[in-house]
């Protein structure tokens, strides 16, 4: 059921908010356990404010899963780390309270790549998440939890992060809706930093429309985030069936050149074509630093990673290694036990671009780099009102595919990661299946983008584009 499809009921006395709960916990019992997308959830305090929901707000008695470095009081926020493996939050999150405010009810922790680094969900310290589409592949990630849920109908709707694809390239993989955000456009006070200037929190749903709700509930200024701004949000249902007639849509060249899987452009095109079909204008443009897209995010991201992360040294929360010599001994092994093998590496390669002598070479450089992708996507907006393209270049993976080749996997965001360069907002809609690697029926994602706090015409665009697969 969609959250609209439960919003009806609700209101129409057909369920409560209790019954939902009980069910949703009954489907994680049945399910769950296979495709390992909660870490855990408390259906007792769920129950407790499903007492107290009023239906008459949009978002009201409905539950919410929330991936694992969104803060939540009194529940776990592990980061999908052994170093936080037994952290309890002591507050709410900016979006947990506005989600609550507009009556959701979070409900379950959802498993991650560790510290939102990675895009398999492999990486999680804690346990494996498997695609429900097929379990001996990945679900992508880093909310790859958040996705496999909703796709698994284990979670009527989930929040994710994306700080290069984090949100879009799971939907694609599981065929569900997920929707980055303008950066600004949501508070990210209480997200556990991964890069700072990069991470936006957003919805992943089963359709457009949830999608819509849940962004309107969790939009707007915050004065905890001074990232965050305090911008007018629309009204993101109220033109959502408009169509496309009259738009044009940009295709990149750069998007649709080799590499791709063939079924994954075959799908793709057809859904460009179904736009064309309901009267947008196809317009070809280009995006040139896109080569350079991946190289320049893979110093930002690191660089900042490696600045956030240095909060987890065993003093003041988190994992504290046992008798230690000093307390330089502290720190390095608290953080060599608790940090897995590709946040290490991060940390490293981060370390490494800001050190003295390599800061203007690496750091410096790429942030000039960035100025010219953003440059890009302003010159292609002024020609277009979106751009459409792949989410991800193939289907979602086996398990273990790219387990020895991390180059592999950071390649793997290539489409994605552009617009967390340039702040802009991104969806990823189901737009058909294909064979991949011995797997059939494997879901494949439509890219769209639009300029900075463009979400309305952007779910305007993608309900438009809206395919069941």
């Amino acid at each position: 059921m969609t959250i609209s499809k439960l919003r009806q009921q609700l209101v129409a006395g057909e369920t409560t908010p209790a019954a939902i709960l009980n069910n949703l916990a009954g489907e994680i019992s049945a399910r769950d356990g296979q495709t390992g997308a909660y870490l855990s959830y408390n259906l007792e305090a769920a129950l407790a404010e499903a007492a107290n929901a009023d239906l008459s707000l949009p978002l009201g008695g409905i539950p919410i899963a929330i991936k694992d470095n969104i803060n939540v009081l009194g529940q776990p926020c592990t980061c999908g780390s052994k170093f936080l493996e037994n952290f309890i939050s002591p507050y709410d999150a900016t979006v947990i309270r506005k989600l609550r405010a507009a009556g959701a009810i979070p409900f379950g922790r959802m498993n991650q790549d560790e510290f939102a680094m990675g895009s398999s969900t492999e990486n999680s310290a804690l346990q494996i998440t498997r695609n429900p589409h097929d379990p001996a592949r990945i679900p992508g990630g880093s909310s790859g939890g958040s996705a496999a849920a909703v796709a698994d109908f284990t979670a009527i709707a989930s929040l994710g992060s994306d700080t290069g694809g984090s949100i879009r390239q799971p939907a694609s993989h599981c065929g569900v809706v997920g929707l980055k955000p303008s950066y600004g456009r949501v508070s990210r006070y209480g997200l556990v930093a991964f890069a700072s200037s990069l991470d936006q929190i957003g919805p992943l749903t089963q359709t457009v429309e949830d999608a819509a709700l849940i962004l309107q509930a969790i939009a707007g200024g915050d004065p905890l985030d001074s990232t965050c701004l305090d911008a007018p949000v629309p009204d993101y249902l109220s033109g959502l069936n408009d169509g496309v007639k009259g738009l044009k849509l940009g295709i990149p060249k750069e998007y649709f050149g080799e590499g791709i899987d063939p079924g994954v452009r075959k799908n793709v095109e057809a859904a460009i074509q179904a736009l064309a079909a309901q009267g947008a204008e196809i317009v070809p443009i280009s995006l040139p630093h896109t080569e350079h897209a991946v190289a320049t995010y893979y110093v930002i991201a690191p660089a900042e990673a490696s600045s956030n992360l240095s909060r987890f040294d065993g003093i003041r929360y988190g994992h504290r290694a046992a008798n230690p010599s000093d307390i330089l001994d502290l720190y390095q092994k608290s953080r060599e036990q608790g940090f897995g093998p590709e946040v290490k590496r991060r940390i490293i390669l981060g370390t490494y671009v800001l050190s003295s002598g390599y800061y203007d070479a690496y750091y410096t450089r790429a942030q000039k780099v960035r100025t010219l992708i953003r440059r890009d996507f302003e010159t292609a907006f002024a020609q277009v009102d979106a751009i459409l393209s792949p989410v991800a270049p193939s289907p979602a993976r086996k398990i273990g595919g790219s387990s020895n080749d991390p180059l592999h996997e950071y390649l793997s965001d290539i489409f994605t990661l552009a617009a967390n360069l340039a702040g802009i907002p991104g969806i990823s809609i189901p737009c058909g299946t294909t064979d991949f690697d011995g797997g059939k029926n494997l879901p494949v994602g439509l890219q769209i983008l639009a300029p900075h706090l463009g979400e309305a015409k952007l779910l305007r665009i993608a309900k438009a584009a809206e395919i069941k697969s």
